[in-house]
């Protein structure tokens, strides 16, 4: 699975960067926040991020970035940033890596559009072992794929 780091445009898998990653900080507290964000424009774009972030000392970015057909509907599209974080994480777990949080952009406030994936969302992702953090909690993940997206 290729990703990029948001210096260069040349692309490296994801898992073999991670296990590099450890490398350089073996004896710091290393966390991994994994999310994906989308964005309607004249096509549909996803950014699904991983989120390093080493003890106290702040965080590392690294993303893979889609573009699609348009997706109209507000549900296919926002359920394809669920499928892209679950994607992600397994193909890590597989490589031996486990993440800490699989950080969904959708809001436990019923007054938002997302709230209505919320539950389905959660399930999904935990039912396969993943820990889920939804809006309002801070997300670090999501916030580096809107700001990919964007």
């Amino acid at each position: 699975m290729q990703f990029k780091k948001l210096t260069s445009e040349k692309p490296f898998d994801v898992a073999d960067y991670v296990h590099d990653y450890y490398a350089l900080y073996p004896y710091e507290k290393l966390n991994l926040y994994l999310g994906c964000d989308s964005q309607n424009r004249l096509r549909t774009t996803y950014a699904t991020t991983l989120v390093f972030n080493v003890s106290k000392t702040g965080c590392h970015v690294i993303y893979r970035k889609e573009v699609m057909p348009l997706i109209a509907d507000m549900w296919t599209r926002l359920w394809g940033e669920t499928e892209r974080s679950v994607e992600t994480a397994l193909y890590l777990r597989e490589k031996g890596i486990e993440i800490d949080t699989i950080d969904l952009d959708y809001n436990v406030n019923p007054k938002f559009k997302s709230n209505t994936l919320v539950t389905a969302a959660v399930g999904y992702v935990e039912s396969l072992g993943f820990k889920a953090r939804i809006k309002p909690d801070l997300l670090p993940a999501v916030y580096a794929a809107d700001h990919i997206v964007g």
